[in-house]
């Protein structure tokens, strides 16, 4: 079981939905950048259940760091935090050990662990291990943030609800500070949508839209360490992503050159380009523009109506009822995780290009 992510920043995971503890590291920060632990807290509160369109299992995410922070900064050494798991109840699971949910990890897990991964709460695989990417990720954020470079997330599209795509800096603060990442006032809207699944026991996904601004020219590399595939790499990562385009990604098909290219201009002595539909990126390097991409998010796997499987211990098909406590859609919860995750690869890409002290 791998669980690294990146070249000269690196990012490694541990724990388990149910286990008494899930955490992360990062080695490779620079040393000397300040640990804000209430812009931490922030951006966990982000990520936890708040609302009716949310699991019921709120966990207090009352994290620790117990490596590489010393009198409020970055040592250099690995950054290690843990966060406990409180609010746990493996009995719900207990019928779910030889007994395949559809569209989870379950069966691929058991075929490549042997039977030996922790099953309860989706052990591994749950969404429960992005708490710490997004503690750590906001570390990232604020170091980034004192370069002048911001990234956030917001939902683009549930259901009917359609918000605006993202145009400015403004709009990144906006979402990073509201428990539900909509730049235009649609939470209403959206609460309808998710609940209307909620009630037929079904559930609902989405896309989300991603901004990264004030990136410097020149980062990424042409074919096997592109800016595309760096940040697609990190966003896949994560559990219920299942599809990712830049820029007008996949609009690029349905139109032609003199339409979608965008031309380059001069202001002030600074190049820029007239359109963006490229989304920041060139032959997988970034050229100023602001990075923008698009990430399809699944309906969540668990819900409450009847579904055939298997039990692949006894092999022989079975109905399933799952019971626990789930979402109704994760696309909320998601945005501050694509946004922590992207950080924390773009930090690492800065590093690679100027150096370990480049974020100081």
């Amino acid at each position: 079981m791998k669980n690294v992510l990146g070249d000269n920043l690196t990012l490694t995971l541990f724990g388990e939905s149910h286990s008494e503890y899930i955490g992360a590291t990062l080695d490779g920060l620079t040393p000397g950048i300040k640990i804000d632990e209430d812009y931490i807290k922030h951006f966990l509160s982000l990520r936890r259940p708040c609302c009716k369109m949310d699991t019921p299992r709120v966990e207090e995410d009352e994290y620790k760091i117990i490596s590489g922070m010393f009198n409020g900064y970055s040592t250099g050494a690995p950054l290690t935090i843990i966060i406990p798991n409180k609010n746990v109840n493996s009995d719900a699971y207990t019928d779910l050990e030889t007994k395949a949910r559809p569209s989870h990890a379950d069966y691929a897990a058991y075929c490549k662990y042997h039977g030996f991964s922790d099953y309860r709460g989706g052990g591994h695989f749950s969404g429960r291990i992005t708490a710490p990417i997004v503690a750590l990720g906001a570390i990232c954020l604020k170091a980034l943030e004192c370069k002048g470079i911001k990234i956030g997330t917001h939902i683009y599209k549930c259901g009917s609800v359609v918000d605006k795509e993202f145009d400015s800096d403004k709009e990144i603060d906006l979402v990073n500070n509201k428990k539900v990442p909509l730049i235009n006032n649609l939470e209403e809207d959206l609460e309808k949508e998710v609940l209307k699944a909620k009630e037929n026991k079904d559930s609902i996904g989405g896309i989300i839209e991603t901004m990264i601004t004030n990136l410097p020219a020149g980062l990424g590399d042409p074919w096997f360490s592109s800016i595309e595939g760096k940040i697609s790499n990190s966003v896949f990562s994560i559990g219920g992503v299942k599809g990712i385009e830049f820029g007008k990604g996949f609009g690029f098909a349905d139109g032609f050159g003199s339409e979608l290219n965008d031309e380059f201009y001069l202001d002030n002595g600074t190049v820029k380009t007239k359109t963006n539909n490229n989304g920041g990126i060139n032959g997988g390097i970034t050229n100023g523009m602001p990075i923008t991409f698009k990430t399809a998010i699944k309906p969540t796997p668990s819900i409450g109506l009847k579904q055939n499987t298997v039990d692949f211990i006894n092999n022989k098909e079975v109905e399933l009822e799952i019971k626990g406590r789930h979402d109704p859609a994760i696309i909320r919860r998601i945005c501050v995780v694509i946004t922590c995750i992207t950080a924390i690869t773009i930090c690492d890409l800065l590093i690679t290009r100027f150096g370990e002290d480049y974020l100081k």
